[in-house]
This record gives C-alpha cells, sequence and structure tokens, in this order.
C-alpha cells in the first residue's frame, strides 16, 4: 500500500561502505521516493541525485571537533517530519543497526508513535574487508569473528567490553579509533592476544584515496601513525589478514592506483564513472555543468506547434531529447507528432535518449561531430530538399552545425531547449585530491566542462599541474587547447567507451 500524505513513515537506511555503487537495490527505491532525506558524513553523497528532484535534503553529520546537529535534534527532526505525513529517509554510512545509532533512533520513533521501517547496509568491515581481498572469516584460519567499537580511551572505558573473550576470537574488527589505537592494542595484548598477530588499518574504505597499512597488533597504532592515518578507518586484527597480499584483486585492474575526475553533468556522468572504476579506477565526479531550464520556451513551443514543416529534427545531446520531448508533452503532443520529420542524432548516448521515448533517428554520423552531421544530413537525399531543420540544443552549443547548413542554403531554426550553467564550487574531495597531487585524469566531454571547471579552479586555487587531461572529441580538445593546455588522448570514437579505451591505451594497457 502506498503511503498517503497523512501517514508520514521514516525509513533507516544503511548507505553502505563509501563506494556509492555498494547500496541496495531496496535502498534506491526508497531514495527515489523520499520527500525529506536526512544523511550522515559517511553517506556518499552521490546517492542524493537518486532522490526526487523536489526533495528536501537535511546534512546532519559531523566528525571529530566539528559542531553538528545533537542526537537530540536529529530526533526531533525525524518526529517532525513524519508527522507532517512525509516519507522520510534516514541515510546512514554502513548499517543503520551496527555502530550507527539505529536502534536508538528507532526506539526514539517507537516511543514517539511514528511509523518506520529498516533497510539493512552493507557494513564498513564487510566492505573493507572484501574490498581489498581480506576474508573476516575463514575455514583455515577464522571461525569467529567480532566487531567492536574502539571510540572510547581503553585507560577510561566504561568496563562494556571484555578484553579477555576478546582476544580470543579469531578476528578482531575495530570500528573508529584511530587515535585510541596504541591502547587498544595494549588491551588485546595484555589480555592474550599474540603481539605478532597480523593487522591492517584500512583508511576510506572502497572510497578513492582508499589506503592500507599492514602490520602487527604491536605495531599498528605506530605504522598509522607515521602514516598519518586519518578517520574514517577500520582496523582488523586476525591471522586472515596474511590472506591479503595473496586475495587482493583490486590491484589487479587494468587502471588500479590510477584517481579520475570526471566533468559531466551528474545526471550523464553515471555511465563513464562506471565504466572507469570497473576498470580499476579511483573515480572522483566534479559536475562542471548544471543543466537548467531554457528561460523562455515561447520559440521551442513555436517549433513544435508547427512541427510537420521540418525536414529534420537534429539533436546533439540527451539533454536536448529530454528537454525538446517533455515540452512536447506539456503541449499534448506524442510521438506521432513526429511521424512526417526525419530526426538525427549526434552520438549514440542521443540516440540511446530518443530511444527511451521510443523514437528512432534516422541518422547516426558515422564521425559524432557537429560537422559531420551537418555534411551526412546534406548528402542523405542529396539534400533537405529545400526543408528547414530545426536543432534543439543547448544555449551553449557549438556553431559548426548550423553555420555547415546554412552554407549549403538550409533554412536553420536554432532553439534553446535547455541551459548549461557552471556550479558553485568543485566538489571539496576534488579540491583536496587535485591540491595533494593525488589525480592522474581529468576527463572532459565537451567544451562547456573545460571552461566552467578550469574557472571553477582558479577560483578555488588548484591548479592542473602534473594532471593529464583527456578529450571526448575535436570541439572539447579545441576548448583545451584554447585555454593553453595540453590535450593527452582523445576519444575514438567519441563516446564515453571511447574515451576508456583512449585512457588504457595512454596508460599502455590493453584493452
Amino acid at each position: 500500500m502506498a503511503i498517503t500524505p497523512s501517514e508520514g513513515e521514516v525509513v533507516l537506511v544503511g548507505a553502505g561502505p563509501g563506494d556509492p555503487g555498494l547500496i541496495t537495490l531496496e535502498a534506491l527505491r526508497w531514495l527515489a521516493r523520499a520527500d525529506v532525506v536526512f544523511y550522515d558524513r559517511l553517506a556518499p553523497p552521490q546517492l542524493l541525485d537518486f532522490t526526487p528532484a523536489a526533495a528536501t535534503r537535511v546534512y546532519v553529520g559531523k566528525s571529530s571537533g566539528e559542531k553538528g546537529l545533537s542526537q537530540e535534534e536529529i530526533n526531533h527532526r525525524l518526529i517532525d517530519a513524519a508527522r507532517a505525513g512525509k516519507l522520510v529517509v534516514r541515510l546512514k554510512g554502513g548499517d543503520p543497526f551496527l555502530f550507527g545509532r539505529g536502534g536508538e533512533e528507532a526506539s526514539v520513533l517507537k516511543a514517539a508513535g511514528v511509523s518506520y521501517r529498516v533497510v539493512p547496509g552493507i557494513t564498513a568491515a564487510c566492505g573493507a574487508a572484501a574490498w581489498n581481498g581480506l576474508p573476516l572469516t575463514d575455514r583455515r584460519l577464522a571461525s569467529t569473528v567480532a566487531f567492536v567499537t574502539a571510540e572510547e580511551d581503553p585507560a577510561h572505558a566504561s568496563g562494556r567490553v571484555n578484553w579477555a573473550a576478546l582476544a580470543g576470537i579469531d578476528t578482531v574488527v575495530l570500528y573508529m579509533g584511530v587515535k585510541t589505537l596504541d591502547g587498544v592494542a595494549a588491551r588485546l595484548i595484555a589480555a592474550g592476544k599474540a603481539a605478532d598477530t597480523p593487522a591492517a588499518i584500512i583508511e576510506r574504505a572502497t572510497l578513492p584515496g582508499q589506503r592500507v597499512i599492514s602490520a602487527t597488533l604491536k605495531t599498528i597504532a605506530q605504522a598509522a601513525a607515521a602514516a598519518d592515518i586519518q578517520p574514517p578507518a577500520i582496523t582488523i586484527v586476525g591471522p586472515v589478514v596474511s590472506l591479503a597480499a595473496q586475495l587482493d584483486w583490486r590491484s589487479a585492474l587494468p587502471l588500479a592506483g590510477r584517481t579520475i575526475v570526471i566533468t559531466r553533468p551528474a545526471d550523464q556522468s553515471m555511465r563513464l564513472r562506471d565504466q572507469l572504476s570497473d576498470l580499476g579506477a579511483d573515480v572522483l565526479t566534479a559536475p562542471a555543468v548544471e543543466v537548467r531550464p531554457a528561460e523562455d520556451l515561447a520559440a521551442v513551443d513555436a517549433a513544435l506547434r508547427q512541427i510537420d514543416q521540418y525536414a529534420w529534427i537534429c539533436f546533439t545531446s540527451a539533454h536536448g531529447v529530454a528537454a525538446f520531448l517533455q515540452r512536447a508533452v506539456s503541449l499534448g503532443l506524442d510521438g506521432r507528432a513526429f511521424g512526417g520529420v526525419k530526426i538525427a542524432a549526434i552520438g549514440p548516448a542521443t540516440a540511446e535518449a530518443l530511444g527511451r521515448h521510443f523514437l528512432r533517428p534516422d541518422l547516426l554520423p558515422h564521425r559524432y561531430t557537429g560537422q559531420d552531421l551537418a555534411e551526412e544530413i546534406l548528402a542523405r537525399d542529396g539534400a533537405p530538399g529545400g526543408g528547414r531543420v530545426l536543432l534543439a540544443r543547448s544555449d551553449l552549443a557549438q556553431p559548426e552545425l548550423p553555420a555547415a547548413l546554412r552554407q549549403a542554403g538550409v533554412v536553420v531554426d536554432d532553439v534553446v531547449v535547455y541551459r548549461s550553467v557552471c556550479p558553485a564550487s568543485l566538489p571539496v574531495d576534488v579540491v583536496a585530491a587535485l591540491a595533494a597531487g593525488k589525480v592522474n585524469w581529468v576527463t572532459f566531454t565537451s567544451g562547456s566542462t573545460v571552461r566552467n571547471f578550469l574557472a571553477l579552479a582558479r577560483r578555488q586555487e588548484v591548479a592542473l599541474d602534473g594532471v593529464k587531461l583527456a578529450s571526448i572529441g575535436p570541439s572539447t580538445s579545441a576548448a583545451l587547447r584554447e585555454a593553453g593546455l595540453e590535450v593527452h588522448v582523445q576519444a575514438q570514437p567519441h563516446t564515453a567507451e571511447g574515451l576508456c579505451a583512449a585512457l588504457l591505451a595512454a596508460e599502455g594497457i590493453s584493452p
């Protein structure tokens, strides 16, 4: 039964260990329906892209030394939102019922008479271990495992940790506790855990920039301090740690160890991100373009009302397809309105977007550029037959396509169906990675991503020194060169797949 506005509900959702791909389908289903999302610091921010555009997003996380909402304030907000008839998603890192205060929040909601449910998530221990080829249990080495919060200083602990019992567990996973690791290790050794037991501390598990430091129980705190390991980090102690060297699977992937920044708009970055991530790269997303509706739709409406007068409609992006057809629906039109006009798409992604609306392009150029699209339109049947051509594009679209058509005597209506605007800033993790010299590649997929990214980088005082630049096609490459930058690779074909192939080739890796 669907939830009605009079009966709000809170869904405690586990966001997984860090990598946004490690979320469950059930979690995505609730995110897609949320009216309000309260999310923690360790919940991947990319998951907010799966919420409705109208959903309210409230950050309630905090880190050590940072002032944020108290747990009591969070509880009150959850209750108030649910009582207002909202479907509330409480998005937590890992699993809500394992060191996530999910039980506390559920108790408060129960006492307040607020309906709630729980969506489990992959907890940090399982994610960190599997991501690094480190089984928490193994019939050869470990049949027991314990999860422990090490946040409290053992010297001042409340006594709830039974160190003697813990020392007898094969695999001990310590959540948090970077600052108290020395004391925790000492207590485990004093309780009988062998000092030479293999140990590993994993910083930012499953995330770009993840680091793994291996040592023994006796030396792990010293090794972590020497490497300046920072939270979030998780420590695993036990003989299974010794298996990581032989079972590590990620380091064998083609792009393992490379950090790549994607500048595509958020709603288009997932495909490229997944392809690069599948190849082992650490992928950071820095959308350099935000898509907004056109400010004036009069020209779009006029074109739609006389759509049968055009010989061709040309789409040069998936955004153009979505914006134009959404406007067509708002005017009461459907696919039948396009029965008498040929449709051209500049590339596979645009053709795929048309397919989602049950439209198939009559023309897909052999090379995915505006110039080639114009030439193939002109070559089809000798010419467009004197008919008009409609371009449904961005306000920042390149001039090559209409210029080539007009030069051949074609009447062109170039209408703006959406705007491309520059975001307010680059994401914090991207700025930090660039400043630390940890980025290997930045990928660009349009001239506007180039111009906006460089403007934001200058504003936030980060440079691209030592970073290689990858372009999806000629116009994007031209924008990079106009900025005085070297284009290290250009995709061929000009697609996400072509971009991945070009990066592999540049790294000397066979596809």
